[in-house]
């Protein structure tokens, strides 16, 4: 077999030094007062709630009514709707059309010292108000939403082509009241009709026809794809619901407890880390020190994940559960590289050479290697599937299984198996490829070919 040339080792080292330190610290462009991210380092992590402090919320229908998934989405909503005009933009929430609850997860608001969570969840939870206005102002009253119903569609421009659209349909004592106002607003040169969610305007279209039978069409530059579509109508449902929504409880964190958390965690992990490098090094001596450089960059990389160091991944919400993901897919990789050093003193023990040993070695430690963290990493995927929202990946994977179980969405059991699965992904890169690579290629220095430095008896 073909040597690995020595430069390699130094490449590597350089490297994972290098993308070390950029994921820990980032990487920030000054321009007078102002400071840009060119790359996310470990203070840019979106902590959760746990960490942060916030609150913990379920909503219901009132009365237990079996809602459907269309009203279910209204809620939703209406909910987002809500938590934006409340300045409260870096929220968690999922919608569980299985016991037709939504959660919603809210960390405190930053620089608001008096920020009340108990008031934040009752304004949530007040019924939605839908109206329709004679143009853009609340001065006038057309008619409210009770009894109006939406839903996405396509329409054709003047052009024939299809664009996405909103059909309307009033009901009652709306459809005469519109279609006076339709009247009115179309022989005013196609004034506008605005529709209103509680004290917020979500569309306010052109009138281009009299509407007598309570059915419209809202097309404009508002609505510029399918998905616009979908949003406004849910908007618009969300403010005709036949029931209301209540809380079936709620959880406050103060942010001073989960601070002291994360310090613990984070403590305990450093010092973990530490003995477990002692250890391996004296034991190990020289796979120990490729053991240590190869987890570094494990963890880097695990963080890079998180932060969103990459621009083609998001940036994902780190919890105290998640924090433990990462310790435990780190003790992962250390026994990987664990069982390698292990199989390649047995080899020189049997009195192969370093350079047969290294190779036999790593060989024959790869399929127990592969089979542990093959294990690890399904558990990881069925924890986010069921967990998860059942809109990701994982769950529409294990949808052929998980279809006879309600949705469970749990953020934190979520983010530990999300943290897991990085972790233990990554282990193959670091722990399995480029920890044996620099390990051959430490190898073919001169002044490091005693087999003692391998594990083997002194010369």
């Amino acid at each position: 077999m073909k040597k690995t040339p020595r430069g390699i080792f130094l490449v590597v080292v350089l490297l994972i030094a290098t993308f070390a330190y950029t994921s820990f610290f980032g990487v920030y462009s000054s321009y007078g007062d102002r400071q840009d991210t060119v790359i996310r380092g470990a203070a840019d992590i979106r902590f959760g709630i746990d960490i942060r402090g916030g609150v913990d919320v379920t909503f219901a229908p009132e009365n237990d009514i079996d809602a459907t998934d269309e009203q279910m989405d209204a809620i939703r909503a209406v909910l987002e709707q809500r938590l934006v005009g409340q300045n409260i933009t870096d929220y968690e929430l999922y919608v569980d059309y299985g016991h037709d609850q939504v959660t919603v997860r809210f960390p405190w608001q930053s620089d608001e010292v008096d920020f009340d969570p108990h008031e934040a969840v009752a304004e949530l939870g007040e019924t939605a108000l839908l109206s329709f206005y004679y143009g853009t102002t609340q001065d006038e009253l057309v008619t409210t939403g009770e009894g109006a119903h939406a839903m996405p569609s396509w329409a054709q421009d003047e052009l024939g082509a299809q664009i996405p659209s909103v059909e309307l349909t009033l009901t009652g004592d709306a459809v005469q009241k519109f279609a006076e106002a339709t009247e009115r607003q179309y022989n005013n040169n196609k004034g506008q009709i605005s529709i209103w969610l509680d004290e917020q305007m979500i569309t306010a279209p052109a009138v281009q026809a009299i509407i007598t039978d309570g059915k419209a069409t809202i097309t404009g530059e508002m609505i510029a794809t399918y998905n616009d579509a979908e949003a406004l109508a849910n908007k618009i449902n969300a403010g005709a619901l036949p029931f209301n929504i209540k809380s079936e409880g709620d959880s406050v964190l103060s942010p001073t407890l989960g601070a002291e958390a994360l310090n613990a965690m984070v403590m305990a992990g450093l010092i973990a880390l530490l003995l477990v490098a002692i250890y391996i090094i004296c034991w190990y001596r020289l796979p120990g020190v490729v053991a240590i450089i190869a987890i570094v960059g494990q963890i880097a990389a695990t963080i890079a994940f998180i932060s969103g160091y990459f621009p083609s991944f998001n940036s994902f919400t780190l919890t105290l559960p998640g924090i433990a993901g990462i310790l435990l897919s780190i003790g992962i990789g250390v026994d990987a590289n664990v069982i390698t050093a292990e199989r390649v003193r047995e080899e020189l023990r049997r009195g192969k050479t370093i350079n047969g040993a290294v190779r036999a070695g790593s060989k024959n430690s790869f399929w127990a290697i592969f089979d542990g963290n093959i294990t690890v990493l399904i558990v990881s995927i069925v924890l986010m599937g069921v967990f998860g929202p059942p809109s990701s990946l994982w769950s529409k994977m294990l949808s052929v299984v998980l279809w006879m179980f309600p949705a469970s969405t749990t953020g934190m059991v979520y983010s530990f198996g999300y943290t897991l699965f990085i972790g233990v992904g990554l282990n193959f890169v670091f722990g399995v490829a480029l920890s044996r690579l620099m390990l051959r290629s430490v190898s073919q220095f001169k002044c490091l070919r005693n087999p003692w430095l391998y594990g083997g008896d002194r010369k």
